[in-house]
């Protein structure tokens, strides 16, 4: 065998465990309160607007490893159907690519949110949604290194494919609501099952390799601290299979402008954690119709030795509004303030 520094072995087994770790878990997001969709179908339409679009990009752990590169895409369409309630059609894409094997996942899902009005004088829905669509996962085998090739004997390994395809399906319901007579003050709690038709997802045609279903929980709070000041609270806890992740995080909102509730800008500085893995410092600047997030993760998992706390960053692009049409939500429906 060749001769191996111990450093070049132990960044090689991280390398290997994490991204071994990532596909038995799905794609995750820093910024997560900013890909709604994926947290939860039933938050599809959740915003003051007909329309909007939101895009991620992600990259984590170049400091020591080609591991990460992931993207969100998510559109969403508004309109009102019967007295206050409302539909929502809606597309998340989802793009992720890893490790030096080049592997490789894009999801194509579908979204349809139905929003029941609960209260004929305040803002408060019980939202029901569903997503589904198509996911491809695929790698280059000829990037692999495995023992087996130190011997002259190939890569040892047989696959069946190295590309393959799956239909996946989510649902999930919300409860959202303004909390006193301030407009500012809105709160949402939620739980998603997505996977729920267990896809088999397996290089080797096993049929007992699944995705495992995977249950989120979620609370967003929104309060005006002053009338020129918000704070806005978001957290998600994940259970899939034998892992589990908790995120949270808050958000403190300086309005600038002469109208408070129309600002001309906000710009918003706060922080997130992720249980025994990552702090996460964001800033968020508002300049209707369009709203930028920066985040970066500091590292402070045990691999914090190796990464140096160098984590990823995250960089999201908002576009929300109303269109100009005749039956626009903007007087029809009650719009929650998020």
């Amino acid at each position: 065998m060749r001769n191996l520094k111990p450093d070049r072995i132990f960044l090689a087994a991280c390398c290997s465990l994490f991204s071994v770790l990532a596909f038995a878990q799905d794609i995750h997001f820093s910024q997560f309160h900013e890909t709604p969709l994926y947290r939860n179908p039933a938050m599809a339409g959740i915003m003051k607007g007909d329309i909007r679009i939101q895009t991620v990009f992600r990259s984590q752990w170049n400091s020591f490893a080609n591991a990460y590169k992931s993207g969100s895409f998510n559109a969403e369409y508004k309109l009102p159907v019967a007295g206050d309630d409302y539909l929502t059609l809606g597309m998340q894409v989802l793009y992720d690519r890893a490790g030096t094997i080049d592997m490789r996942q894009t999801h194509v899902l579908p979204v349809v949110n139905y929003h029941k009005s609960l209260s004929a004088d305040r803002n408060m829905y019980l939202s029901a949604g569903f997503m589904g669509g198509l996911v491809q996962r695929r790698f280059d085998p000829s990037k692999m290194t495995t023992n087996s090739q130190y011997d002259g004997m190939g890569t040892g390994e047989v696959f069946a494919a190295t590309s393959h395809s799956y239909w996946d399906g989510s649902a999930g319901l919300t409860f959202n609501s303004g909390l006193g007579r301030n407009p500012e003050n809105n709160m949402v709690v939620g739980v998603a099952y997505h996977h729920f038709n267990r896809p088999k997802q397996s290089f080797y045609n096993d049929p007992r390799i699944a995705v495992d279903a995977k249950w989120v929980f979620s609370a967003d709070l929104r309060f005006a601290v002053t009338e020129y000041t918000t704070m806005t609270l978001h957290s998600d806890h994940m259970r899939q299979g034998p892992h589990s992740s908790t995120m949270a995080g808050v958000f403190y909102g300086v309005k600038f402008g002469p109208l408070t509730d129309e600002p001309d800008y906000i710009i918003s500085g706060g922080a997130f954690m992720r249980w025994n893995d990552a702090v996460i410092p964001t800033l968020k600047l508002d300049y209707r119709p369009f709203a930028v997030s920066l985040s970066y993760d500091v590292n402070i998992s045990e691999l914090k030795t190796t990464s140096y706390g160098r984590g990823g960053y995250e960089l999201s692009l908002v576009y929300s509004g109303f269109l100009d049409r005749e039956n626009t939500s903007r007087n029809a429906v009650r719009c929650p303030v998020f």
